[in-house]
């Protein structure tokens, strides 16, 4: 059985002073450096990054926080980098999504070569997968949901998400489990 980490979002935008920061985000990406620099088991680890050109309407001068919000994760700018306390040097491989449209689960995107992240796991043999990252109501929900679609045994890893509210961090880790996830492996 080979397993993966798969971390997503920890960028600029999405951490403490971004335009969408959640309260958390900076700790996180310093807990998956740490994890990361330890001994960690995992055979690969890789990133998601919402990466927006132009997303339509998920971008609004007047966002509803629920399908709208405010420009986030701007190709081109610092929001989009990954946070600082992230080191990226240990990452396998990242993977973009969101250029023309929301995209909301990292099975979304594409790394450089095109390769979907469902497709260059099997390639490496993984069947397994543990998720991290931000924000654990919206795309780690939606990352862990698609990978248990895909048939991969799928955990969250607790100590290393950020919410962007408690009570739909709440129920979207009580979705996750409903669907067959392990929550706080």
């Amino acid at each position: 059985m080979a397993r993966a980490l798969i971390v997503v979002d920890v960028q600029n935008d999405f951490c403490e002073g971004g335009s969408l920061g959640v309260d958390g985000g900076a700790a996180v990406a310093a807990g998956v450096t740490s994890l990361l620099r330890g001994e960690h088991g995992y055979d690969v680890v890789v990133a998601t990054r919402d990466h927006h050109v132009d997303p339509g309407t998920h971008w609004s001068s007047e966002p509803d926080f629920r399908d709208s919000w405010p420009v986030h994760c701007r190709v081109g700018t610092s929001g989009e980098a990954f946070h600082p306390d992230l080191d990226a040097g240990l990452l396998d491989a990242v993977f973009l999504k969101g250029e023309h449209q929301a995209a909301y689960s990292g099975f979304e995107g594409h790394a450089e070569d095109g390769t979907g992240l469902a497709s260059w796991l099997r390639e490496r043999g993984v069947d397994a997968v543990d998720v991290c990252g931000i924000a654990t109501d919206y795309c780690v929900r939606a990352t862990v949901l698609d990978a248990v679609r895909e048939g991969f045994e799928t955990a969250v890893l607790t100590d290393l998400v950020a919410a962007v509210a408690p009570g739909t961090g709440e129920d979207a880790l009580a979705e996750m489990r409903g669907a067959g996830a392990v929550i706080g492996r």
